[in-house]
């Protein structure tokens, strides 16, 4: 049933069901599926812990960091159907001491849940709007003009949106209401990945959205960060094994500044521009990103230590865009 029709059918008791009018079972739902994927995904894959106390705001970049939504899954017709369920709220994220922003965000979270399909799925995302202003969600990639989510939908409707997953690459997704840079920049945003249909190698896989923080309203950033708070992985550096494979899936969210540039310490990496090849077109430490651009960078690190990360323009990252890797010591046999 198409999505425009398939809402017409849902009723109240039914939404409640859902899950959407009561914000339970959001994620709850999938967490099975996605740990089975997750799972499978890794086999052979070494991924250090993280141990670091998650957060109860609205932004966690501890849980952020390796977290890949892969929906509900059915089978309709012969086919893998996979049905997201997002809810835009607002609520109040502690940027650092002296800063609390109001923020738009989408269960709970800035930035967003990244989506993970591969080509050829369907997608079905049923999206319930609670923030209190009317906002969408627009997703990066092939679909059609119905689905290409330009039409507000108001505070306490429902929108469901349907689309096929392709082409496969590094996607985003976005409110899409004027002005749009501000329901942006207070969060409402997100990764989409879509996989090709044969996998790529196993890695460990991390995702990093640099965003930015108008906090006084100027359309100036005052704060930036990556994965929604400023610093935090400069106090937590994320671990990653020695000598294994890292496959970063990097986007650049940054409004306000036309670009921003992602650098790795001590090493070079291995380039997938917009995620839409198998094979790197380049080897390099610094990649320029327009507002929206993304990749998949790979490396890894054979030696030990902490190495940071952040853009080149530096009063991006003094002003919270900066993090480190520590590349913990293969155990000797």
């Amino acid at each position: 049933m198409p999505a425009s029709n398939l809402l017409n059918h849902l009723s109240r008791r039914q939404l409640i069901q859902l899950g959407l009018l009561s914000g339970a079972g959001l994620a709850g739902s999938a967490l099975g599926i996605n740990l089975l994927a997750q799972s499978r995904n890794r086999q052979n894959v070494i991924v250090p812990p993280f141990d670091i106390p998650q957060t109860k705001d609205a932004a966690n970049p501890a849980a952020v960091l390796r977290d890949f939504d892969y929906g509900t899954v059915t089978q309709e017709n012969g086919r893998t159907v996979r049905e997201f369920r997002v809810e835009a709220r607002t609520s109040a994220l502690q940027l650092n001491q002296s800063t609390s922003f109001v923020t738009w965000n989408l269960n709970g979270r800035v930035p967003g849940p990244t989506f993970r399909a591969t080509q050829g799925d369907r997608i079905r995302v049923i999206f319930y709007n609670k923030a209190g202003h009317s906002h969408s969600l627009h997703f990066h990639g092939v679909h059609s003009a119905e689905m290409d989510g330009v039409k507000p939908v108001k505070h306490n409707a429902v929108q469901i949106y349907e689309f096929d997953a392709e082409p496969f690459g590094v996607h985003l997704y976005h409110c899409h209401i004027e002005p749009i840079s501000r329901h942006v920049g207070k969060g409402l945003y997100g990764m989409f990945i879509v996989d090709p249909p044969t996998p790529r190698p196993p890695a460990d896989e991390i995702v990093l959205i640099m965003a930015g923080y108008d906090v006084n309203d100027d359309r100036k950033n005052e704060l930036f960060a990556f994965n929604g708070l400023p610093d935090y992985y400069m106090k937590h550096p994320i671990p990653i094994q020695q000598d294994q494979l890292i496959r970063l899936y990097v986007l650049n969210l940054i409004e306000f500044d036309p670009v921003a540039t992602f650098h790795l310490h001590a090493n070079m990496f291995r380039v997938y521009r917009t995620g839409r090849t198998l094979e790197p077109s380049e080897e390099t430490d610094v990649i320029t990103m327009g507002t929206a651009e993304r990749h998949i960078l790979e490396f890894s690190f054979h030696h030990t230590g902490k190495f940071m990360f952040h853009p080149h323009q530096d009063y991006i990252a003094e002003s919270g865009c900066m993090g480190a890797f520590e590349v913990i010591a293969n155990s000797k046999a």
